[in-house]
């Protein structure tokens, strides 16, 4: 390990050897993808960067050395394509080996990576596709999102749209025979693919290359390794997600390339990466911010290694069987995943090689640290952050965690908690989760530029020398942030983030629906489930029926993950006098809490 990170990162420790203050140094022209990758690549071309492996039996090792010649391949053919700087590029390929190629060819590039999930239907990703002037879609073949991608080209509504790039991604789980013997369906799939030979072997179906899909698997494995280097800034558009929130639709959160730097916090100092016969394990799709949170930047730089398993459904005893069979040495997942890995029985797993867990996107339970601790020997140790930033509260290495609490703020920000008037609270007072940024042009590395092309909301957020989260808390005594939920409606459940207003603006077109309001509601797997409270139009009456009939319809017109588990069927809904329907309300029953008129 040659401590690339040291290039950049000026660490101060406190008398017990916690990290207690971090500071960012780089030249403006930093470039993750040349000055990470590359150089590692350049100098220890056969240091690990990835293990990747699916439930068909297709396996690779990617070392360093592999991704950057990969990369400048995908950053060739991109180019080819007319995708340069600035240049907003779609990526929905699932756990695909090829993401990592997509991503670090388009740093390459200069160009913006829009990561997204592959459960969007036709009006999720047209919104997408239009907000951000996306030039180009690379997506998979696995499952039906290149059929939503064909209806959303072919509707004529995103003009900016070139190019449709598939990838054919080898199965993801969904190529599995029935029978339970665990083979590939297609002979085509499988171990077969595994090494050097298999790499971008497959090729696309010819009826989607003859409805204008480029073969992206083809394209690439064609292109020249020959890459100059693009000039960049470290403060260009980078990387942006689509984020939900609870009025209109979901935000487009725009970082630059500090946002990189910022998660070397994130690998080094909480998820603890080994860097050398080390692998760390995080579990997400490509198209969440959690998987470059811990599949991506800081555990590059920190030279370590990541396990990537491309699989379509979660299977508890398969991901145990992982750690014992790869080493892995850290993991980090929900907490849903932590208790259903805990139900599934660990003690008939190998998980010796771990050392080191943490979590984040929903409240950590006490008996679920409780129990891990008790089975494994280890902690699980919190951390929060957001789409808009990353660590912001944190249980770095080295702390005591309290069961519950998320720890405290990341060395690297200034971070309080607010009262209404702006003022800090006292400990044990519940205010807002806020950021000091200052009052210049370029917020602190890892916090978002903007929301773009939407000056209104970033201003909402970030005015007054802070940005404000949304998120309340309070802080005890000893400086530890307990999460207290959001100030608005936004619904976390299993890890994902579902704004109400998505949900509803499907379910309002069903006939049957006259009003509705969506809320979560408590759930002791998810956190929380998504309930629908529904006043029903004339002519129809509530029935088993006709909620498996609403719960399909909200499948078919939106993420499937964010249909309702309950529908309430209620003969009004509860308004203010200016008529805003009160989703507190219906959450404070749900929960069992005081609600104030002005909530």
């Amino acid at each position: 390990m040659r401590d690339v990170n040291l290039r950049y990162l000026r660490e101060t420790y406190d008398d017990q050897g916690v990290l207690s203050r971090l500071d960012l140094e780089y030249p403006d022209d930093f470039n993750f993808a040349y000055d990470i990758v590359d150089d590692i690549a350049v100098a220890e071309p056969e240091r690990p960067a990835i293990i990747w492996c699916n439930p068909e039996g297709e396996e690779h090792r990617f070392t360093f050395g592999d991704i950057k010649y990969w990369s400048d391949k995908t950053a060739n053919y991109l180019a080819g394509l007319g995708i340069g700087k600035g240049d907003c590029v779609l990526v929905i390929v699932r756990r695909h080996y090829q993401f990592w190629f997509i991503a670090t060819a388009l740093h390459k590039l200069g160009a913006v990576l829009v990561p997204a999930t592959f459960m969007l239907k036709e009006h999720d990703l047209s919104y997408r596709v239009e907000s951000c002037s996306a030039k180009a879609i690379i997506c998979t073949d696995v499952g039906d999102i290149a059929d939503v991608c064909e209806t959303v080209a072919a509707s004529g509504e995103c003009p900016s749209l070139e190019h449709l790039v598939l990838v054919a991604g080898g199965g993801g789980g969904l190529a599995l025979t029935q029978d339970g013997a665990g083979h590939p369906s297609d002979a085509r799939y499988g171990a077969v693919l595994s090494g050097a030979d298999g790499l971008c072997k497959l090729r696309i179906d010819a009826a989607r290359a003859a409805r204008g899909w480029l073969d992206f698997n083809a394209g690439v494995a064609g292109a020249t390794d020959a890459l100059r280097r693009v000039p960049v800034s470290i403060r260009d558009p980078f990387i942006m997600y689509f984020s939900s929130g609870t009025t209109g639709n979901p935000k487009m959160v725009l970082h630059d390339g500090g946002y990189a730097l910022a998660h070397t916090l994130t690998a080094k100092h909480w998820h603890d990466v080994r860097s050398d016969g080390g692998v760390h394990l995080t579990i997400a799709d490509t198209g969440w911010g959690k998987a470059v949170w811990g599949k991506y930047y800081g555990q590059w730089i920190m030279e370590a290694c990541v396990l990537a398993y491309d699989y379509d459904r979660f299977v508890p005893a398969d991901i145990l069987d992982l750690i014992g069979r790869y080493g892995v040495t850290t993991l980090c997942c929900p907490p849903t995943m932590y208790r259903m890995l805990y139900n599934a029985g660990l003690e008939s797993h190998d998980l010796s090689s771990l050392a080191h867990c943490t979590t984040a996107g929903e409240a950590l339970n006490p008996d679920l640290f409780e129990n891990w601790q008790a089975s494994t020997g280890l902690a699980i140790t919190e951390g929060f952050g957001q789409t808009e930033t990353p660590l912001t509260v944190v249980n770095v290495v080295g702390m005591t965690p309290k069961p519950g609490s998320m720890g405290k703020p990341n060395p690297l920000y200034s971070v309080e908690v607010h009262d209404a008037e702006g003022r800090r609270c006292s400990p044990g007072v519940t205010g807002e989760i806020v950021v000091a940024i200052g009052y210049g042009p370029v917020t602190p590395d890892g916090i978002m530029m903007e929301y773009y092309r939407n000056p209104e909301k970033t201003q909402e957020a970030c005015h007054d020398g802070w940005y404000h989260s949304g998120d309340e808390a309070w802080v005890d005594e000893d400086g530890y942030y307990w999460y207290v939920g959001r100030n608005d409606d936004v619904i976390k459940s299993s890890g994902y983030r579902i704004g109400p207003t998505e949900v509803e603006s499907v379910l309002i077109k069903h006939p049957a629906v006259a009003e509705c309001a969506v809320t979560g509601v408590p759930d002791e797997l998810r956190g929380a489930a998504v309930k629908a409270t529904v006043v029903l139009a004339g002519g129809y009456t509530p029935s088993d029926e006709l909620t498996r009939e609403l719960q399909t319809w909200v499948k078919e017109g939106t993420a499937p993950y964010k249909y309702p588990r309950v529908i309430s069927y209620v003969d009004a809904l509860p308004k203010t006098v200016n008529g805003k329907i009160r989703r507190a309300e219906i959450r404070a029953a749900d929960y069992r809490v005081a609600v104030t008129p002005e909530d």
